[in-house]
């Protein structure tokens, strides 16, 4: 009774006296802590989810942040080159005025000669060798006025007799001939025709009249306010996009960041119920470590099931914080080097390319060489090796989520290869005097292979 007293006043459990109850308890706290290990043992897989979940936050508010500034170019882009469209517009308008006015000169000077060349008749009185009879002719197809006729021209007849003669061009583009009108009258009619045109050009207006210079002066100026306009519209619809686009921004930024608020509250909910269970696991291996030092030995079956239970929890490494996640901050000290050098390089292709070729042409076997059996088998079987060896390397270290550089030491082991089967090519050839530069060669080989070996066994940063 006293023994038993003094184990309440201490905080333990009353102890069993059969030893059943013993091994049942002790299986009770063994399977607790198992099952909490199980438990436990989900905590790595969620750490490295919520990895990935970073990284995709991150990754999503990246390419946010891109579509953000690549649309804010495109309006300033668009902006930009509607301004300067329209400030050219605005630009050549003097010119369009001048053009214009000139265009409008013209039309007036022609309209003038035009009409004071239909008020000039053609006259028997006017025109030397014309009589009453032509000028009726020459009316009968409708060549009445100085306007109802352009030149004059040779050529063959309609029906093909008679040889060429004189055609009388319209201003619509027909031709007529008169009989009687040849070449001695053909001369006069055009002198008539040209003293016409003369007279109406001298007498043609010169300048503008001050109205249509006003009309054309209000256009130009009509196209001036729209264009001011539509340059004033375009810069309030920049500014109206920008204004948009940076609404719309916020709001993805906004969405993202409550998204990112939610999963990380549920992810240190999910944290904090694993630190729970580990300090549960803490609490019943002091449990099952106060049992074992109460009962002492449960039997034999019991004591692997106990060094198990006993083991330490596992601490995994820490994860970057969600406000600073692990792909947009600068990479520590502690980091290692070779994770920010990118991917294998293309250039291993060339030596994978020359072992290829070297597997099956083999080496000394060139310009008439032979080879011995034993060379010929084993320079094609190192080649062989070494190109599938650089592949198994160089190929993961390609990939975009398993890049890397190639391992510390792989260039000097495939320089020691490469020179390696160039000092026994050079051994096998017979017809030239260059054992000494093989035995050097093969030297270096040696070389370059132990210094490249050391290197992958041991690479530099563990070297330090």
């Amino acid at each position: 009774m006293s023994d038993t007293t003094s184990r309440l006043r201490d905080g333990l459990t009353p102890a069993p006296h059969s030893p059943a109850p013993i091994r049942a308890e002790r299986r009770r706290i063994i399977e607790s802590i198992r099952a909490l290990r199980r438990l436990l043992g989900k905590r790595r897989a969620f750490e490295l989810a919520d990895r990935r979940r970073l990284n995709r936050e991150a990754r999503d508010r990246g390419r946010a942040e891109a579509a953000h500034v690549g649309a804010l170019r495109q309006i300033e882009e668009k902006r930009a080159g509607q301004e300067r469209s329209l400030a050219k517009d605005l630009g050549s308008l003097d010119g369009k005025r001048e053009q214009q006015e000139t265009h409008a000169l013209a039309v007036l000077r022609r309209e003038f000669i035009e009409r004071r060349l239909r008020n000039t008749p053609l006259t028997a009185s006017e025109l030397n060798g014309f009589g009453t009879g032509l000028i009726r002719d020459l009316a009968a197809q409708g060549i009445r006025t100085a306007a109802d006729f352009t030149g004059v021209a040779w050529d063959r007849a309609v029906n093909g007799k008679g040889g060429n003669v004189l055609y009388i061009h319209r201003p619509d583009g027909r031709r007529v001939h008169i009989n009687g009108i040849g070449r001695h009258r053909s001369d006069p009619l055009m002198e008539w025709r040209q003293a016409a045109l003369n007279r109406a050009e001298a007498r043609a207006p010169r300048t503008l009249p001050p109205d249509e210079r006003h009309r054309i002066s209000e256009i130009i100026e009509a196209e001036r306010s729209r264009l001011r306009a539509e340059l004033s519209k375009a810069s309030l619809a920049a500014d109206d996009a920008r204004t948009q686009e940076n609404q719309r921004h916020t709001e993805a930024l906004g969405r993202l960041a409550a998204a990112s608020h939610d999963a990380a509250r549920r992810a240190e909910e999910r944290r904090a119920e694993f630190d729970a269970m580990a300090e549960q696991v803490l609490a019943l291996q002091a449990e099952l470590s106060a049992h074992m030092d109460r009962h002492g030995d449960a039997g034999l079956r019991s004591r692997r099931a106990q060094r198990r239970a006993l083991r330490p929890i596992p601490v995994l490494p820490a994860i970057p914080s969600p406000r600073t996640p692990a792909n947009l901050t600068m990479p520590s000290d502690s980091a290692p080097a070779a994770a920010a050098t990118g991917r294998a390089r293309l250039g291993w292709l060339l030596p994978v390319l020359y072992f290829g070729f070297t597997t099956v042409v083999g080496v000394g076997e060139l310009a008439g060489n032979t080879a011995p059996l034993g060379l010929m088998i084993a320079s094609r079987l190192l080649a062989l090796a070494t190109t599938a060896e650089l592949l198994r390397l160089w190929i993961p270290r390609r990939r975009r989520r398993t890049q890397a550089p190639m391992p510390p030491g792989t260039g000097w082991q495939t320089t020691g290869v490469f020179l390696a089967l160039g000092a026994a090519g050079m051994f096998a050839d017979e017809k030239s005097d260059v054992f000494a530069a093989a035995c050097a060669i093969s030297v270096l080989a040696a070389l370059s292979l132990l210094a490249g070996t050391g290197l992958r066994i041991r690479p530099p940063e563990l070297a330090g």
